[in-house]
């Protein structure tokens, strides 16, 4: 699944319109949208999430992978002290 946070999707409209976007570039992707927390999920049929930011920026959103918002990154682990900011029960 390819997840994004699009803040800029406000009402039904936008909801139909990103649906729209994703499907002229894959008829077979499953999209699931959660207005409330501006969050879009795709499972892709044929596409990667590279095509699918793009046509959803092209329809005139702004799409953010949850990946690269949610994931912290290696430097961020290690200046935090590890995935857990060093706590003895997983970073040892």
């Amino acid at each position: 699944m390819i997840s994004f946070e699009v803040k800029d999707m406000t009402c039904g409209h936008c909801v139909r319109a990103i649906t729209e976007a994703v499907h002229e570039v894959d008829r077979g992707a499953e999209v699931a949208i959660d207005l409330a927390s501006h969050r879009v999920d795709i499972t892709p049929d044929r596409v990667d999430a590279a095509s699918l930011r793009t046509a959803i920026a092209e329809a005139g959103y702004t799409p953010v992978d949850l990946a690269a918002v949610a994931a912290p990154t290696e430097a961020g682990q290690a200046a935090a002290g590890g995935c857990c900011g060093g706590e003895k029960r997983c970073c040892g």
